[in-house]
């Protein structure tokens, strides 16, 4: 038997993510494969670090949750092609999110404009949804 969720809870734990990264999330997009958990120390390059809105996700609805207003920086961190994200509470430094990055297009968990980066390139996130399982 699988345990199954109602909408409603589905939507309470997205929101609770947002809760629990803070309204000052910063985004690390790096190099190479993700991690194995946000437990496990960075990996790769850190290509990008952006500082996100301070409402950086829509409120959950139909059990996902979408990117809220525009995500980008002006200026990369360094060279390289995108592999992986990771999403961290104010400080920078503990981990709540990860996932891989793609092109838009390419079926990531995280898309970009153009995966790869230049040190002062600008760029731009394309897409990001959470989608809550349990369904």
């Amino acid at each position: 038997m699988t345990v199954q969720l109602s909408t409603a809870a589905r939507n309470a734990q997205l929101d609770a993510i947002e809760t629990a990264t803070g309204v000052s999330a910063v985004l690390k997009i790096r190099t190479g494969a993700q991690p194995a958990s946000c437990a496990t120390a960075d990996s790769g390059t850190v290509l990008a670090t952006c500082a996100l809105p301070s409402d950086w996700m829509l409120a959950a609805s139909g059990g996902s949750k979408a990117k809220n207003g525009t995500w980008e920086d002006a200026s990369a961190d360094s060279s390289g092609t995108a592999g992986h994200f990771r999403l961290y509470a104010s400080d920078g430094t503990t981990c709540h999110l990860q996932g891989s990055v793609t092109a838009t297009g390419g079926g990531g968990d995280m898309t970009v404009d153009n995966t790869s980066f230049a040190a002062g390139q600008a760029f731009t996130i394309t897409g990001f949804t959470l989608t809550a399982g349990n369904a």
